[in-house]
């Protein structure tokens, strides 16, 4: 059966996902210039692009899923996007003092491991099932990080203590998660082994 629909709008729906994942990577370079200079409006300016990337990576999964768009390159950029904005911008709220090292070594520590127990896997053809934790533990991540961006009071609001329960929730699922994805990967190892 022949495709009638226009080609320029098949295009758009298969790259737009990708298109979507582009402009997350875009956003990280802005909030780091946005985070280098302490200030009310720079941290509301630095939460702003963070939450537009985090709807971004919603938005993407959505239409490569809708449209039939997963490719390869959206299922390596899509990850990585993710980790480096997580990643960098913990950096950047480490000499404003926002947060502390030791939570952001360990929550990069575990995004570095499971990414290279991951490509192990695959390489050997073994499929590990995403844990729901793992989604959990992206909500508090997110939402952790546009309170510690914010971090001044708004709307009598203090984000920064929002920001930092949010954090210790983050920790938990990151640590859980982690040892939850090690511990999937060893059983199956061990049912191939028999």
């Amino acid at each position: 059966m022949k495709n009638n629909k226009p080609k320029g709008l098949r295009l758009y729906k298969t790259d737009l996902p990708n298109f979507l994942t582009f402009t997350r990577l875009l956003c990280i370079p802005v909030v780091c210039i946005f985070l280098s200079s302490p200030g009310k409006l720079n941290s509301l300016l630095s939460a702003l692009c963070v939450s537009f990337a985090f709807i971004t990576d919603m938005l993407d999964g959505f239409f490569a899923r809708k449209y039939g768009a997963v490719t390869v390159l959206g299922k390596f950029l899509d990850p990585l996007a993710d980790k480096i904005l997580v990643s960098v911008t913990m950096i950047m709220l480490i000499p404003l003092n926002r947060i502390q090292v030791w939570i952001v070594t360990i929550i990069v520590a575990r995004e570095i491991a499971v990414t290279g127990l991951r490509a192990v896997a695959a390489n050997e053809n073994i499929v590990i099932q995403a844990s729901p934790l793992g989604k959990y533990k992206t909500i508090f991540q997110s939402v952790a990080l546009i309170g510690l961006c914010l971090h001044y009071n708004f709307i009598n609001i203090d984000f920064h203590v929002v920001g930092l329960t949010f954090l210790w929730g983050a920790l938990i699922l990151t640590i859980w998660s982690g040892i939850d994805y090690f511990m999937a990967f060893g059983k199956v190892l061990s049912q191939n082994a028999l």
